[in-house]
């Protein structure tokens, strides 16, 4: 223990070095110098650059700068304010007080930065929703295209069996079965495509979260509700050509070549 520091550790360093295990106790080596572990931080979550906030150890002080950096200079400090304060009155305040201690003129530009988390984090809101509205259009068209072309394989199957459509309503089916019929196909259609998409779609997000070091989670309910939301597609867009091969006239339909 000679020489040893000490240290907290976020959730992420403990799972990945622990395991299972408790912590409390280990030794972890930072650079040059063993660390005992004194406790482990609860968990925060993604910060607001998308940044793991667990995936930290923080040491003392005077223990970084003496042993780690060899230096004295502090690049970032971060302040908490209680709720419902001011934020505007606190980043003046705080503005103020770095101008003093930096001995800075009137006439003297800041030489640092103040920085609101909170308006960072509306700022990425805002641009994460426009993100989100492109993709909902590009969305949009994919499903308007792609129902477009099961409306349009529907209609051509519709013209090929038209004399079997007019043979199954002059033998007795009823224009509500025909109907239906033409509806399944359609939806069968619409659904195996939807299937095929989200393999594909897992396919790629489980390559690309390992590519960019990210978790990937598989969320059964939007697959589920993309599953059915494809399937509904079939439905919207295979009720025309089902509903033109209903009204097909029986005897039209077997004269037909």
């Amino acid at each position: 223990m000679a020489g040893a520091g000490v240290c907290l550790i976020g959730e992420t360093v403990r799972r990945e070095l622990f395991g299972s295990r408790s912590a409390v106790g280990a030794l972890i080596r930072v650079k040059q110098i063993s660390c005992e572990v004194i406790g482990v931080l609860g968990e925060k979550g993604q910060g607001a650059f998308g940044n793991d906030q667990d995936d930290v150890v923080m040491m003392p002080l005077h223990t970084l700068q003496r042993r780690i950096t060899g230096n004295t200079r502090v690049n970032t400090l971060l302040v908490s304010m209680q709720d419902g304060a001011d934020p505007e009155r606190v980043k003046s305040g705080i503005t103020q007080l770095l101008r003093e201690r930096r001995k800075l003129a009137e006439a003297d530009e800041d030489n640092f930065n103040v920085l609101d988390t909170k308006q960072l984090g509306e700022t990425l809101s805002g641009t994460t929703k426009v993100m989100t509205t492109l993709l909902g259009a590009v969305a949009a068209v994919s499903l308007l295209v792609g129902g477009i072309g099961i409306m349009n394989i529907m209609l051509v199957s519709v013209t090929e069996r038209t004399r079997e459509i007019g043979l199954r309503l002059a033998i007795g089916a009823l224009e509500r079965e025909v109907l239906l019929q033409f509806l399944i196909e359609a939806v069968v259609l619409a659904a195996i495509g939807g299937l095929i998409g989200i393999v594909l779609a897992t396919g790629a997000s489980i390559g690309l979260a390992k590519f960019m070091d990210v978790p990937f989670v598989f969320n059964l309910g939007v697959n589920l509700i993309s599953f059915v939301f494809s399937a509904g597609i079939g439905v919207l867009f295979g009720y025309f050509p089902a509903r033109r091969a209903a009204r097909l006239d029986p005897i039209e339909a077997l004269r037909h070549e």
